[in-house]
């Protein structure tokens, strides 16, 4: 293992913004780069003004920023520019900097094709939520050949707008047997929402495939509930990893190999 360099004038910083900071990124991040021996440091941050810390990305040279909710839409107009994904899905997850031109990513979106890859295209499947991360979440599905789906969202107009898009349809609530199951609202995570099934019992006992994006806890009541019922679960914490190699890669131009990534991850998720 290389030994990171000693944090100085050189050094390259990343960042996150988000409504609640997690610390799987951060810890993950700055575990690749130890790895790598890069001569980077990353901190997560929120903010109340979106405006000025997108400025601040800007002036102060930040190499890279991870977008999380409530942001993802919200911070498209401060931006110079976006990638082909991220223009399509208009979500953005990732900023890059190049000399002070920011350009927005979406590594969301590669990260669920490559959860769903070996997923039967034929399956039935529901997605519930219509924000930043169900539109890439609903992208990464219909290009990926998933046709048989509905858009579950108490938003109406957002709903509607999503299942339209890719020619699926809309409901407000969730009900009959499906077999690919796909939670994208904070249902299961922690407060009030925090013993919430993401889904009914039936639904969760008819599925063939759960799939949770919520990050913490790994192990939600959905998917705790699917796991108990012999069902394959796909977590947050895959999305997690993922998306962050690709941020990572966007950021530094250096490929992790899959041993660097297993441990990063590992000791994220054991130091969150």
């Amino acid at each position: 293992m290389q030994m990171k360099p000693l944090i100085g004038r050189d050094t390259q910083l990343c960042m996150s913004l988000s409504a609640r900071p997690g610390n799987f990124g951060t810890r993950f991040h700055n575990r690749l780069y130890e790895l790598t021996g890069l001569d980077f440091v990353y901190k997560s941050f929120s903010t109340t003004d979106l405006d000025a810390a997108i400025g601040g990305i800007r002036a102060l040279g930040i190499r890279g920023c991870a977008i999380s909710m409530p942001f993802k839409e919200a911070v498209i107009p401060l931006l110079d520019g976006l990638a082909p994904t991220a223009g399509a899905i208009d979500s953005v997850n990732t900023i890059v900097n190049d000399d002070g031109v920011l350009t927005g990513h979406n590594t969301d979106y590669g990260a669920v094709v490559d959860l769903v890859a070996d997923l039967d295209r034929a399956m039935p499947f529901v997605v519930q939520g219509s924000g930043g991360m169900a539109k890439a979440v609903a992208a990464a599905l219909s290009d990926s050949g998933f046709r048989n789906g509905t858009i579950v969202a108490r938003n109406e107009r957002a709903g509607r707008a999503l299942a339209d898009l890719h020619g699926y349809r809309w409901a407000s609530v969730a009900d009959g047997a499906v077999a690919l199951l796909v939670n994208v609202t904070p249902l299961g995570m922690t407060g009030a929402d925090a013993e919430a099934l993401a889904f009914p019992a039936a639904m969760i006992a008819a599925c063939e495939v759960a799939f949770d994006v919520v990050q913490y806890p790994i192990e939600t009541p959905f998917l705790r509930a699917a796991a108990a019922a012999g069902k394959r679960c796909i977590t947050g914490a895959d999305v997690a990893t993922l998306q962050a190699v690709q941020q990572f890669m966007l950021y530094t131009g250096v490929q992790p190999d899959a041993a660097q990534v297993a441990d990063a991850a590992a000791w994220a998720r054991a130091n969150s």
